[in-house]
């Protein structure tokens, strides 16, 4: 089922898959109303910069925009920021929002996105709007103690940003080695040590059972105390609001190869579970360049294109003074190895196995040409054992 060109199109969510999308359509021709939804009372804007830039104080919230208002304007859209859809009825194409206005479609596009993870006891700080970023970065600076409990990539780009402001940072995360479960053991050793070296107090292997006032209480009921709690343990897809639609849902709006959860339904971005043919495995991304490519992808087939949403996955993040770079689908593989440079040294290019296949690169302190190869051979289904056979060396574990 596609969307004709003058049928109407809701998009729920106006962040970067949801724009993305509401651009795609008129590129493609679409004619008709084209109504985006967006929580959040200001338009798109990007939010990568704000573990980063703007936490930091390098950048002004006015640099976060995704497009210029004469930009948005050109769209012709139906722009409805600060609402908040509550519920769809798929049989009768209507999404209905919280003032209780029902917007009907023809075509629905969820990007929806994601929440922050909470933890018990007193309300702590999160980090996923502006308003967020902002709240946090005015509780930094020298004399200030902050412990951030999570050291995936949101927790730890938010530490070295505090700890580069003079703030004294504890770091808590339950595994034993930080990120490990994303991108193995040695390079999570690799990243660990870097934190120290800044002089974070991280806390490998240690629980957070709830934040209480000063600080947070551990597993084994001592507390570390701080000024300000940052909580950074994951995400939930925003998915309730589809809950009894008949859409499937599963950590996330289960989707096919299409990016389609169902005839004229199609999902985007963070809150969006497709199965990805390239790696034949159902993926969910929470990626700035995901977010996009896939609000394309679902106007694109939306339209009636059907070409399947197969791409390699791209992340980047920012710790201290290492850029780190990464292709493809590292979570569950089988083997690391060191293709080019140093674990020691800081500047290595890592690749992943997964099964007999090349699944993934990552890289520390490299040029970017360094992947750009290795994402080639993951585009093109590499084997490993072919893929390996090009490496200068195989640095043994830490």
């Amino acid at each position: 089922m596609s969307v004709p060109p003058a049928g109407r199109v809701v998009v729920v969510g106006a962040s970067a898959a949801g724009l993305a999308a509401a651009e795609t359509l008129r590129r493609e021709g679409h004619t008709g109303t084209i109504t985006l939804i967006g929580d959040e009372p200001a338009a798109p804007y990007d939010r990568p910069p704000l573990s980063k830039e703007i936490l930091s104080g390098a950048w002004s919230p006015d640099r976060l925009p995704l497009r210029a208002p004469a930009d948005l304007g050109a769209l012709d859209l139906d722009a409805r920021y600060g609402c908040e859809a509550i519920s769809v009825n798929v049989s009768e194409g209507t999404v209905l929002l919280a003032d209780g206005t029902e917007v009907p479609y023809d075509g629905l596009i969820v990007a929806t996105g994601v929440r922050p993870r909470l933890l018990p006891g007193t309300p702590a700080h999160v980090l996923r709007t502006l308003d967020d970023a902002l709240a946090l970065k005015d509780r930094l600076g020298p004399g200030r103690t902050l412990a951030v409990v999570g050291a995936g990539f949101l927790g730890a780009e938010a530490a070295s940003v505090a700890a580069g402001l003079g703030t004294h940072v504890t770091l808590l995360e339950p595994a034993p080695v930080p990120l490990a479960h994303a991108v193995g053991e040695d390079v999570g050793r690799v990243l660990a040590q870097v934190h120290l070296d800044h002089g974070v107090d991280l806390r490998a292997g240690t629980g957070v059972s709830e934040v209480v006032p000063g600080g947070v209480r551990l597993d084994d009921g001592s507390v570390v105390e701080a000024d300000t709690v940052l909580v950074a343990v994951g995400s939930r897809p925003n998915t309730e609001w589809l809950t009894g639609s008949g859409l499937t849902l599963e950590d996330g709006l289960v989707c096919d190869e299409f990016c389609a959860a169902a005839p004229g339904v199609y999902g985007a971005g963070d809150v969006a579970r497709w199965h990805n043919p390239l790696f034949d495995t159902s993926m969910r991304i929470e990626h700035r360049t995901n977010a996009a490519e896939q609000g394309m992808a679902a106007a694109r087939n939306l339209l009636g294109a059907q070409r399947p949403f197969a791409p390699v996955p791209y992340f980047w993040s920012d710790q201290y003074d290492l850029k780190i770079r990464a292709y493809g689908y590292l979570r569950g593989h089988d083997e690391m190895r060191i293709a080019e440079g140093s674990l020691k040294e800081r500047k290595f290019t890592a690749i992943y196995r997964t099964g007999d296949r090349l699944t993934g690169v990552l890289s520390i302190g490299m040029p970017p040409k360094s992947t750009l190869a290795w994402r080639q051979s993951i585009a093109l289904r590499a084997r490993w054992q072919d893929a390996i056979g090009t490496t200068r060396s195989a640095e043994p574990a830490l």
